[in-house]
């Protein structure tokens, strides 16, 4: 099940402050935004996803030289990716590490990034080795190798955006349990981050992938809709573009039910026939067994530890 770590070390936030501190020590209202993301996420991603999607069929696959215009357009999303990235990044999150520019500049950057990007995706794209055999399956096999290269783009945008998001979201208590004990006790509104607590996250999250996110993959990739190189292209750019300006402006959204909210409105664009319904319960079932699974498991090992150390 493609569940949400953000909406787990919610739940289990919550539900170590329910019980080690009290009832009223959280802020509901952060956790009833959070709810409301659990519908308003996935439908964003997934009408970005689907007007991504419509937008190919048309100025691409519904023409008489898909090939052609394949190689015409496709350079243009792949600037568009690396704009969108680029100027969060520029905007929001450099800042961080103390690169500092106005809002002029970043625009003007992201610009020049955005049109670097499209010209070395034109130019990968002819040196492609297509087939040149004169059928109407192979002029679409040829466009989907087009496509499989901005899908490397794309691959990339959606796990800068999960770094973004979920990592920071997983480490988040540990940099903050780490400064209250480099302080002495004193808890403070910022503090630093600790530079080892980065590498530690960024262990981690490739660690996870290597061993156990095949079946998750399997999930995302094929059992929800049928996924070619355009249609899966069009889910990750959606879900990146979502995910990055949700990180920048803060809130703690899910990557993954922004990503199944986009692989979702691919598969609407092709007709509700083409989206596995059974999966799709399955995975909002989890979605919402998530949060109060975190608050018991976190409930429990905390009055186990408690009883052990008491």
């Amino acid at each position: 099940w493609p569940v949400s770590t953000t909406h787990s070390i919610v739940g289990a936030i919550i539900g170590f402050a329910a019980v080690g501190v009290g009832p009223d020590s959280g802020d509901w209202s952060q956790v009833t935004g959070i709810v409301g993301s659990w519908i308003v996420t996935p439908a964003i991603s997934g009408f970005i996803a689907f007007c991504i999607f419509q937008s190919v069929q048309k100025l691409i696959f519904n023409t008489d030289n898909p090939l052609a215009n394949a190689k015409r357009y496709v350079p243009f999303y792949m600037a568009f990716a690396g704009f969108v990235m680029s100027l969060v990044t520029i905007t929001k999150g450099l800042k961080h590490v103390g690169f500092k520019v106005s809002t002029g500049e970043a625009y003007m950057l992201a610009i020049v990034i955005a049109v670097l990007i499209g010209i070395a995706g034109k130019i990968a794209i002819s040196r492609l080795h297509l087939s040149s055999t004169p059928s109407k399956q192979t002029n679409f096999n040829n466009v989907e190798k087009v496509f499989a290269i901005l899908m490397l783009m794309t691959a990339c945008c959606m796990a800068f955006a999960h770094g973004s998001n979920d990592v920071a979201n997983a480490i988040g208590p540990l940099a903050a349990v780490v400064s209250v004990v480099n302080s002495g006790g004193i808890i403070s509104a910022k503090s630093p981050l600790i530079w080892w607590i980065l590498p530690l996250g960024g262990l981690g999250i490739v660690l996870g992938l290597a061993i156990f996110g095949k079946r998750v993959m399997q999930t995302i990739g094929k059992n929800i809709t049928h996924l070619t190189p355009s249609r899966g292209f069009a889910a990750e750019l959606a879900a990146a573009s979502t995910v990055v300006i949700a990180s920048g402006t803060g809130l703690p959204i899910s990557t993954t039910q922004t990503l199944v909210g986009a692989v979702l409105g691919v598969g609407m664009a092709r007709g509700i026939a083409a989206i596995n319904i059974g999966v799709v319960r399955n995975i909002v079932v989890s979605w919402v067994v998530t949060l109060p699974a975190g608050a018991g498991l976190s409930i429990l090992f905390f009055f186990t530890i408690k009883g052990i150390f008491n």
